[in-house]
């Protein structure tokens, strides 16, 4: 090792002997690094810089000026080279700075070519692998550099940062004075104060299993066991939301509820024909032609976004909760029925197979596979291509979980995300 290297593991393992174990371990001789130069330098690793090549202190200065200046803690995701932990510790005001590791064998690299001593010294600093923790924490600043070269094991915590970035764009489409928006609800307000109120549903399964039914790939797996099971006497509630109601339907399986959130959802995807006797619980931005055209009981309910807000004083209905995909609310209204134990068919938050989803052509419910430029780990631990607004919905259903230890919830297929706080339902796992 680098006489940098040993100077760097000496401050490491005596503040942090359990990590500088794990660096260690860490084969940063596997990346393929090079030096970049400019009016400064930096490193490249798999062609992406590290930092600025021209000044990297007025880089860090910058990126330290989007953090709150007089916040007594806060996080950095990724280590870099080690320029904005020096930065964020000129603050007076400072007690605690969390540097949260992304990719381990960078920061060894870093640690072999650079001195990293005064910011590692600082007792102020807690250093740690991003991945040990749960979630992300705030207030942070993650740098873009390695929030593209996380390692696998920090991968979960990068995509919830990537959600977190890109959180206010992601809500653009959804300002409550928005038009289109206002004109939708005008439209559904007599749909709205007729149909009955979600919460008539909450309690109605206590205590037993609810299968929720989304459009994955993998559900197409399971078309031949839930057709049996579905013909049981004694057997799960079946959910299935919006675009996994046709495949269903044209595989023989007749779901129990029916669950559609988005103002997209057309006929085409929620035929009527064959929907006597199958409640439908919408939300007021679904399209109200589509849902009065539904010959079974219709359900409404609000989620807790602002442009419900007007409608709700006039209208009281229960609340669903939406983070992003109709897959959220149709778990939440399981748990809110009264399910111990759920399982998620067709879950996949990826493109398993090389297919979008099951039982539509690719790129008929959204882009196509060949324009995936993202990657999950699947539940074999392998990478599974998929789309960043995937990963952003997994984040919120694994959060969701979370907040309800008291549900047993499990996965149906390992082809799929894996999806922290599930185990694998023995029956269809093999």
């Amino acid at each position: 090792m680098s006489e940098s290297f040993h100077c760097n593991a000496q401050v490491i393992q005596n503040r942090w002997p359990a990590l500088f174990t794990r660096l260690l371990d860490e084969d940063s001789e596997a990346l393929q690094a090079d030096l970049v130069e400019g009016l400064g330098s930096t490193l490249s690793i798999a062609g992406i810089q590290l930092t600025s090549r021209h000044d990297r202190t007025l880089e860090a200065r910058l990126q330290a000026g989007s953090l709150p200046p007089e916040s007594p803690v806060l996080h950095v995701y990724g280590t870099g080279l080690g320029d904005l932990q020096q930065v964020l510790l000129e603050r007076p005001t400072l007690q605690r700075l969390y540097v949260h590791i992304l990719n381990g064998a960078i920061f060894s690299l870093v640690l072999q070519l650079l001195d990293q001593r005064q910011w590692l010294s600082d007792p102020r600093v807690e250093l740690m692998y991003a991945g040990d923790l749960s979630d992300i924490r705030l207030p942070f600043f993650v740098l873009p550099s390695e929030m593209v070269l996380a390692d696998d094991f920090n991968a979960r915590i990068r995509d919830r940062l990537v959600s977190e970035v890109h959180l206010s764009f992601n809500n653009r489409e959804f300002d409550p004075k928005s038009p289109q928006i206002i004109q939708r609800l005008q439209d559904s307000l007599e749909l709205v104060r007729s149909d009955r109120d979600v919460a008539e549903l909450f309690g109605s399964r206590a205590g037993q299993e609810i299968y929720v039914i989304a459009t994955g790939p993998s559900l197409e797996q399971h078309f031949d066991k839930l057709r049996t099971i579905r013909a049981q006497a004694q057997r799960p509630l079946f959910i299935s939301v919006d675009t996994a109601y046709r495949p269903l339907i044209e595989n023989g399986i007749k779901p129990d509820l029916v669950v559609s959130v988005d103002q997209r959802i057309s006929a085409r995807h929620l035929p009527p024909e064959d929907s006597d006797n199958i409640p439908l619980v919408y939300l007021p931005m679904s399209d109200p032609q589509v849902m009065s055209a539904w010959k079974g009981g219709r359900y409404v309910g609000y989620s807790a976004s602002p442009i419900y807000a007007a409608v709700r004083k006039q209208i009281a209905k229960a609340e669903l909760y939406v983070g992003g995909s109709v897959i959220h609310p149709a778990v939440d209204l399981a748990v809110k029925m009264g399910a111990m134990q759920i399982t998620v068919f067709g879950a996949d938050f990826a493109f398993p197979m090389n297919k979008t989803h099951a039982g539509w052509n690719d790129g008929d419910l959204g882009p196509g596979v060949n324009l995936a430029r993202h990657w999950v780990l699947d539940g074999h631990g392998q990478r599974v291509k998929t789309q960043l607004n995937f990963r952003r919905y997994l984040n919120e259903l694994e959060r969701y979980i979370a907040r309800h230890p008291q549900v047993r919830f499990f996965n149906s297929s390992r082809a799929g995300a894996m999806i922290t706080g599930t185990a694998f339902n023995q029956e269809f796992v093999q």
